[in-house]
Parts: C-alpha cells; structure tokens; sequence
C-alpha cells in the first residue's frame, strides 16, 4: 500500500466523514438543540471516520488503544485551522470567509501524518518484542 494511496482513501473518507457529520447534525437539529445536535453528530461522525481510517484508509485492526487516540487527529486539525484562521484574519488581513477554508486545506497534511502515526504505530510499541526461541542443537 503506497502513502499516495493512502493519501487519496484519507481524503475520500474525509469527505465521507464531513457529508456524514452534516447528515446527522440537520436530523438531529429537528429534535434536539443545535449545540447537541452538533456534539452528538460530531462524536457519532468520528466514530464512523475511525472504523473507516482504520479498514479503509489504512487496512489495518482497529483497537482500543488507536480509538482512544484518534480523537488526537480532530485536535491536531483543531490547532492548526484555529492558528491558520489566526494568522491570515489578524496578521496577514485575508477576508473572514476564505481564511478558514484556506487553514483547513494546510491542516490536511498534518492531519494525515498524525492520523498516520496513530494507526500504523505497532501494538508491540513499549512492550517487550517476544524472542524466537532459541534453538538447540541436536
């Protein structure tokens, strides 16, 4: 599996995952308030987008450890798209409506490497490997 190819299945399940995150937050909205509406999409939608990173994007198991991590990729995207919004309105006076489009395109990349590194981390990582045994001559 090529990281280009991983690359491409990243961002098709990233728009899966946003067509998702919306689908549910206009369903909810007609029973709940929007604030739930969109905290109750958002979980539902990231866990949806974990079981397709993990079968999908990166064909690998997915575990507990690496669900109770993936939230790590929402915060990296949260970090650098607040910054980037940041940066372009106030320091380099871009207009309002583009800067967060323009940050969330720059944070892509970050995003698939630390989704990347909490997929594709080895389950073995600060355990002890197992040794072949060894063997005895006859």
């Amino acid at each position: 599996m090529t990281v280009r190819g991983q690359m491409v299945r990243f961002a098709l399940v990233g728009g899966v995952n946003t067509g998702t995150y919306y689908g549910l937050y206009l369903i909810l909205l007609t029973w709940l308030p929007y604030v739930a509406a969109h905290v109750v999409a958002f979980l539902l939608s990231m866990i949806g987008s974990f079981f397709l990173t993990s079968y999908f994007t990166y064909r690998t198991r997915p575990t507990w450890r690496k669900f109770l991590l993936f939230p790590l990729t929402n915060a990296a995207n949260f970090v650098v798209t607040t910054t980037g919004v940041y940066v372009l309105v106030d320091v380099l006076h871009f207009a309002t409506h583009y800067a967060p489009l323009i940050s969330a395109a720059a944070a892509i990349p970050i995003t698939f490497v630390v989704s990347r590194t909490i997929m594709l981390r080895p389950e073995a990582a600060g355990r002890e490997r197992k040794r072949e045994p060894e063997r005895v001559p006859r």
